[in-house]
């Protein structure tokens, strides 16, 4: 490779401070710089001031370059192995190089060397922790086995009550093996409620199928009922019909401002799979109440219709029905 007298680029002495290496280069620079001469060389004589500059503002650069010794201007020359060693550390291939390149990754190297050396905090892991609703609305604490770096390791997890679905549990310093004393990362687990077997949650508020016999829905009762937080009375207005929803309020889940959502009842009527001799005929004796009721056009509360469209789409057909020939 070809040496370079960076002193003499700069037009200073080899002892010279960092300050007179700065003021040499300032002249230059302007002296030299593309926008301020249109002299032929202007801008080579830039670029080789801005390349000695480079070297000799670096302790750690122009330390190694002042070790390569005075070589005349110019003339190629390849580094000692003592040289490398302090310097380089190893072996390497300098054909093809010139002096900036070998500067360059020189300074390239202490830098790595430097940041292989540096704390470095060690990664993040998530996992997952499944919740009961119960669990969640009143917190618990959990065994958790660990994964990833703390796989095997078993400790225990404190669920704060009102965790909701989706929330992040942070375990501080259970994550990756920080290095050259950095910290250990986190772990963030991410909360899922588990289905459970009487309630659906859907956001903050519990839905509960309510199961009624006809009689119930028909002349009201009073029925107990399950709720997270115990069992409650819910009292059925005569009519109920299925399908309707039953508010109990502040019955639900937690929201972000840990106002409880609401408990809804959904009504649906059961009929019995079998009946006595004796509940037939109450049955039947029933239903020919109604019919009769329905058959005399009668507007009482118990003309009872369960198929009102069903009815009007037939009597319509029927009234604008050809008569056949």
């Amino acid at each position: 490779m070809k040496y370079k007298d960076y002193y003499a680029v700069l037009g200073v002495a080899r002892d010279a401070t960092l300050e007179d290496i700065k003021k040499a280069y300032r002249l230059l620079a302007k002296a030299h710089h593309p926008d301020m001469s249109n002299a032929a060389g202007a801008e080579e004589r830039f670029k080789e001031a801005a390349e000695a500059y480079g070297c000799l503002k670096n302790p750690e650069k122009r330390a190694a370059y002042d070790a390569l010794g005075r070589v005349p201007e110019g003339q190629g020359f390849t580094p000692s192995s003592e040289w490398e060693n302090h310097f380089a550390s190893g072996q390497h291939d300098f054909n093809g190089l010139d002096l900036s390149d070998l500067l360059a990754s020189l300074n390239a190297r202490q830098q790595g060397h430097a940041f292989s050396n540096a704390p470095r905090n060690g990664q993040d892991h998530q996992d997952s922790v499944r919740v009961s609703l119960l669990n969640a609305l009143k917190g618990c604490t959990m065994n958790f086995s660990l994964q990833g770096s703390g796989e095997g390791k078993h400790i225990e997890v404190k669920i704060p009550a009102g965790i909701r679905q989706g929330q992040k549990i942070r375990l501080r310093g259970m994550g990756g093996t920080g290095h050259n004393g950095g910290r250990n990362g986190d772990m963030f687990l991410n909360v899922e409620l588990l289905p459970d077997p009487l309630f659906k949650s859907i956001g903050n508020d519990l839905y509960l199928e309510l199961g009624l016999s006809p009689w119930e829905a028909v002349l009201g009762a009073e029925i107990e009922i399950p709720t997270l937080g115990g069992s409650v009375m819910l009292t059925l207005a005569p009519g109920t019909r299925s399908g309707q929803k039953l508010r109990i309020k502040g019955q639900g889940l937690p929201s972000a401002l840990q106002q409880r959502g609401d408990q809804y009842a959904v009504v649906h009527l059961e009929t019995p799979q079998s009946v006595s001799e004796e509940e037939r005929l109450h049955y039947q004796a029933l239903a020919a109440s109604f019919t009769a009721a329905s058959a005399a056009g009668s507007t009482s509360a118990s003309s009872f219709d369960p198929r009102p469209n069903i009815t009007l789409t037939l009597n319509h057909e029927r009234h604008h029905a050809h008569p056949r020939p």
